[in-house]
C-alpha cells in the first residue's frame, strides 16, 4: 500500500516585514505588542501624529506633560507682564524684581484657568489684551487636556497579559508548544480567538530569507476568557516546528507572533492585543503549573502571580 506524502507546513504571505532576513536577530514585534520598528528621515508631520502620541503614552508621561506645558505658559505669560512692567499690574506688592515676576506668575495661572482672585488686575490696553488673549489660550489649552484625558479614558484596549516564556512541552505522547494568556482587566472578554505565526530564518538558493508560517492549534478561538486560557500548538509531522532542536531554533532566528481578537463587553467594540516570543524565549522541556484553585466558599481562585510558573520536564523520545 503505497505512503501518503508528507503534508508541508502551511506558509503564509509576508506580514509586512519583508522577507530579508535581519543580520541583529531583531524581533518582529516586542513583547507589549508594539512593532519593533522606528521610522526615520524628513516627513511632514500631521496633526493626528500628535493626538497619537498623546493618547498612547503612558499615564506618567502625560500627565508630565500637561503639567510641563501648563508651567511653561504660565512662564511665558509671566515674562510679557514683567516685561509691560509690573505697574501695568493693578495689586502688584512685590518691591524686588524676583517678588514682582512671581506675582506676574501667579496672576498668569490664574487668567489662564479663569480662576481670577481679584487682588491683582490688568491695568491699560496693552496689560488687558495679554489677558484675554491668555484666557483664551487657556479655555482652548484644557479643552484639548480634557479631551485628552476622556479620548485614554474611553479608549478601549485589551488588557490581556501573557507568560514570559513559551514552553516545548509533553502534549498526547509527543510535544507541543504552549504559552498562557490571562485578561488583566476588569472588563470582560468574548469571543476570543488566537492567530500565531511563526517566522524564522531560512536559506534558500544561497540567499538568508525570513519565512513565514501558520500554526495550527489545538483550539482556536473561546467563548469567554474567565480564568486562563493556555494555546496549545501541537508539533506534529505537519508541524514546521516538527524535528526542530533547541539549536536549530536559535539559528534559525526563530519568533513566534501572537494575535488575539477579543469582543469587549464594556465597550462593546473589538480589541486587538499583540505579544511576540523570541527563541531564546522559548524553553525546550518545560510544563505550565496549574494556576487555578478551589476556594472552601465555592468560588474559582485564578493566582496571576503564577502565570509564568512552570517546572522543567523530559520531552517524549519521538518528539523534536
Amino acid at each position: 500500500m503505497a505512503t501518503e506524502p508528507k503534508k508541508q507546513p502551511v506558509q503564509v504571505p509576508e506580514l509586512g516585514y519583508g522577507t530579508r532576513a535581519s543580520t541583529g536577530h531583531q524581533r518582529l514585534v516586542n513583547p507589549d505588542g508594539s512593532f519593533n520598528v522606528r521610522k526615520k528621515g524628513t516627513r511632514k508631520v500631521h496633526i493626528s501624529d500628535v493626538y497619537h502620541a498623546l493618547i498612547s503614552l503612558g499615564w506618567w508621561k502625560f500627565f508630565g506633560i500637561v503639567f510641563g506645558s501648563f508651567v511653561l505658559l504660565n512662564f511665558i505669560f509671566a515674562g510679557i507682564y514683567y516685561f509691560l512692567g509690573a505697574e501695568n499690574l493693578a495689586g502688584v506688592i512685590g518691591k524686588t524684581s524676583s517678588e514682582k515676576f512671581w506675582e506676574c506668575f501667579f496672576f498668569s495661572s490664574q487668567t489662564l484657568t479663569t480662576l481670577g482672585y481679584g487682588r491683582i488686575s490688568p491695568v491699560g490696553a496693552a496689560s488687558s489684551t495679554v489677558a484675554a488673549i491668555e484666557s483664551m489660550v487657556g479655555l482652548l489649552s484644557f479643552a484639548l487636556s480634557t479631551s485628552l484625558l476622556w479620548g485614554r479614558f474611553s479608549r478601549p484596549t485589551a488588557k490581556v497579559i501573557y507568560s514570559q516564556n513559551a514552553l516545548i512541552a509533553p502534549y498526547r505522547g509527543f510535544s507541543a508548544l504552549m504559552f498562557r494568556a490571562v485578561n488583566g482587566g476588569r472588563s470582560r472578554l468574548i469571543e476570543i480567538q488566537a492567530d500565531v505565526t511563526m517566522a524564522r530564518t531560512e536559506k534558500i538558493e544561497n540567499l538568508q530569507q525570513r519565512r513565514f508560517y501558520r500554526l495550527k492549534l489545538e483550539i482556536s478561538s473561546i467563548s469567554v476568557l474567565p480564568t486562563s486560557w493556555t494555546i496549545v500548538h501541537p508539533i506534529d509531522e505537519e508541524s514546521p516546528m516538527a524535528g526542530r532542536l533547541q539549536q536549530e531554533i536559535n539559528d534559525e532566528d526563530t519568533e513566534v507572533l501572537v494575535m488575539l481578537k477579543a469582543f469587549d463587553e464594556t465597550y462593546s467594540q473589538t480589541v486587538y492585543s499583540r505579544t511576540s516570543y523570541k527563541y531564546h524565549q522559548i524553553v525546550h522541556g518545560g510544563k505550565f503549573l496549574p494556576m487555578v484553585e478551589d476556594d472552601p466558599d465555592g468560588v474559582i481562585v485564578l493566582d496571576m502571580d503564577k502565570l509564568d510558573s512552570y517546572q522543567n520536564v523530559t520531552l517524549p523520545p519521538n518528539s523534536n
